[in-house]
């Protein structure tokens, strides 16, 4: 029995070793990177959109990665961005597994974490997938996936109330994601005291606007759900690319569009900022 125990413990001694590796450390710093090329690029595809310059180009993950594809070395760039984000999921998994960011005794933290490796696990499979070919695994339209998720949710006994709770939720999401960097709470991230006062004045820049956007859409789309669950109609339900084409209907036209996406280029930056400063 003492011996099954001190295996244990010795097993549980060298995962935590390996979960606070630079190795480990490093593949989180390469997955802010990757997260900051993709939101630079859905940024830019935005600005296309709000002069009328889209050309039938999707402002959401889908189309950041056939503009990847399209450059010289697509290929290449693509397994380079899925490797990395895949690095960013095991740094996630790791935090909720052993806390080794400071997330001891707290266990909202450790969830969130685990919450944030399915993400990232999520979006390093789509990206993988795409740079072998598949095209529509998971990195198709985010607007005709998100109908098709409704759609069958609707279906559900309760779909309705489903729904809209799921609109809501992502709608509280992102109220926070805004208030948090409109109150620069990302600061405990990072390692402020090694900046110097023109890099902490562009953390500060670009983690507030691009937070504030980055919340702005996810509100968005939260609303887009409650709609469709209140109307019974999955058309209604929109992904990113329509959840930021829908601005330009607004009053202010194409240039609210484009005040979010500079927001999200500005999100993009503040993320390869967080991959040299972030404290992992």
């Amino acid at each position: 029995m003492k011996t099954a125990r001190s295996s244990s413990r010795r097993a549980h001694s060298q995962a935590r070793r390996a979960a606070d590796s630079t190795a480990v450390r490093t593949g989180a710093r390469a997955g802010f990177a990757a997260r900051g090329a993709l939101y630079l690029l859905i940024g830019v595809l935005a600005l296309r959109i709000a002069f009328a310059d889209g050309g039938g180009k999707q402002a959401d993950r889908g189309g950041a990665l056939k503009e990847l594809s399209g450059q010289p070395f697509g290929s290449v760039l693509l397994w380079t961005l899925g490797i990395a984000l895949g690095g960013m999921a095991l740094w996630r998994f790791s935090e909720a597994a052993f806390a080794t960011t400071g997330t001891e005794h707290k266990a909202r933290g450790r969830a969130l974490a685990a919450v944030r490796g399915v993400f990232y696990a999520f979006v390093c499979y789509s990206v993988l997938s795409y740079a072998v070919g598949s095209k529509s695994s998971g990195s198709g339209q985010s607007d005709d996936q998100s109908q098709d998720v409704t759609a069958r949710a609707l279906e559900w006994p309760g779909g309705q109330w489903i729904v809209g709770l799921a609109g809501a939720v992502v709608v509280g999401i992102g109220v926070t994601i805004g208030v948090r960097a409109a109150l620069r709470k990302f600061h405990k991230h990072l390692k402020l005291s090694q900046m110097s006062r023109k890099v902490r004045r562009a953390v500060d820049i670009t983690g507030v606007v691009g937070g504030v956007a980055r919340g702005v859409l996810f509100a968005s789309a939260g609303g887009f759900a409650i709609r469709a669950a209140f109307e019974h109609e999955p058309g209604k339900a929109k992904g990113m690319d329509d959840t930021l084409r829908s601005f330009v209907e607004m009053p202010a036209g194409p240039w609210l569009l484009a005040l979010i996406a500079v927001g999200l280029v500005a999100f993009g930056v503040f993320s390869f900022l967080s991959a040299k400063w972030r404290k992992v």
